[in-house]
């Protein structure tokens, strides 16, 4: 048997057994992204693409035809432009799909696809690209036509993978690397006829891809779950206040005997109070706000037991058929009035406001407290009740959260929630 022969039998078997274990692996997955899914197929067809080139090497050591050569070199062909138009869908997940360039260049994409391959398929009766004699496979002058598509389309993807904003470094390189591969292997393969190193060149191309992108990627939202992980244990912890338990529980004592219908009143709301609490903590998709607000009128009733007039909240709610984050705006109030207006000696107020933005559901919680210099304040310490920690949690379901705040005037904290799919946003 030829020394090429072999060398692309093996690159093939080497290529399908290193392809299927990363099949393997993404079949055994349970909840994957929708770029895996589309990594998936790039992978699955990558590895049927060599088995074909696999198969058809086999089949021609003791078989040649015309017919088989035809049949093969067609559908080779074709699969050679499939793989450049799988990887240009693949790189569409990390990158703005909205965008009017990137549309034009998918329609492109499909354009040239359908004609190249309509193009190809006229090759079988017409040979104005390939053609077969007496067994034996034979090029024609106009073959780089047939394979315009995978170079286009390559270019396009190296080109898209410098100028996108939307891929960090290493997407960036993994894409380029992709495109600039198996151009090398290809220069260095005419000059070591017969030997299929482009083959060779792709395993190494599709490994990059899976582990510098896939991967790490894989990594990166482990290590963001175990952040999350840390900020609820961090919400956990702060939500448990023995201090603030016995304060009410001594308050709602000292209503028994003076006012019991209060008492009783006040027992009901530290018992919503807690199981709220509880039920918010491991609460892991958005909830609707008007769960929230009652949450945040349980809290301040129960406080307004202990410091009266001290507080006063004015409920601006404008907008209530929205989702929220669970224990995010809740907090921002009691940090508006444990740290912002009791501590002046007379108390003040808070504003609770809601409204629709832009398409965007809006919160703001104003106070008119001490305020601080935001320059000054480590929001990861205990001080402003984990500030950090709730803004942390607010972008996890694609919010945001804006602090401004002066010194002796108060405190405004303004929070965004998107008008979009939520459950999508949590899936993702």
């Amino acid at each position: 048997m030829p020394n090429n022969i072999v060398f692309n039998m093996t690159v093939c078997i080497i290529g399908i057994f290193i392809l299927l274990v990363h099949i393997t692996n993404f079949i055994l997955k349970k909840n994957k992204r929708e770029d895996e899914k589309a990594l998936f197929i790039f992978v699955t067809f990558t590895a049927f693409h060599f088995l074909t080139y696999l198969t058809f090497t086999i089949i021609n050591l003791y078989y040649k035809s015309n017919g088989l050569i035809m049949s093969f070199y067609t559908i080779f062909y074709i699969m050679n432009n499939l793989e450049a138009f799988l990887l240009f869908i693949y790189m569409l997940y990390f990158i703005d799909k909205k965008n009017n360039t990137i549309n034009f260049l998918f329609l492109l994409n499909v354009i040239l696809f359908t004609i190249i391959t309509i193009i190809d398929f006229i090759n079988i009766p017409t040979g104005i690209f390939f053609y077969a004699d007496e067994g034996i496979y034979y090029r024609s002058k106009t073959m780089i036509i047939s394979q315009a598509y995978q170079f286009i389309m390559l270019t396009i993807v190296f080109f898209v993978a410098i100028l996108s904003k939307n891929l960090n470094i290493r997407e960036r390189l993994s894409f380029i690397f992709y495109c600039i591969i198996p151009i090398i292997a290809i220069i260095i393969q005419n000059i070591f006829k017969g030997y299929a190193i482009a083959y060779a060149s792709i395993i190494i191309a599709v490994e990059i891809l899976y582990f510098s992108i896939n991967v790490q990627k894989n990594i990166d939202l482990a290590m963001e779950e175990e952040k999350n992980k840390d900020a609820k244990i961090k919400l956990m912890l702060s939500q448990i206040r023995p201090h603030f338990i016995y304060n009410s529980l001594s308050s709602i004592s000292t209503l028994i005997e003076i006012d019991p219908k209060k008492a009783q009143e006040a027992l009901d709301n530290f018992t919503d109070y807690l199981r709220m609490n509880l039920s918010s903590i491991t609460e892991t998709k958005l909830i609707p706000f008007e769960y929230e607000l009652k949450h945040i009128k349980t809290y301040v009733e129960l406080e307004k037991i202990r410091f009266n007039d001290r507080i006063n909240i004015i409920y601006d709610i404008k907008s209530i058929d929205f989702n929220v984050s669970p224990l995010s705006i809740q907090p921002i109030v009691e940090n508006a009035i444990k740290h912002g207006i009791l501590k002046k000696i007379e108390g003040g107020t808070i504003i609770l406001k809601t409204y629709d933005e832009n398409n965007n559901h809006v919160i703001e919680v104003i106070d008119d407290g001490v305020g601080f210099d935001i320059n000054d304040v480590d929001f990861n310490s205990n001080v402003h009740f984990g500030l950090n920690n709730i803004k942390y949690r607010i972008e996890k379901y694609n919010g945001k959260m804006e602090i401004s705040s002066k010194k002796n005037e108060g405190t405004k904290i303004k929070v965004v929630f998107s008008g979009g799919d939520y459950e999508h946003i949590i899936s993702r």
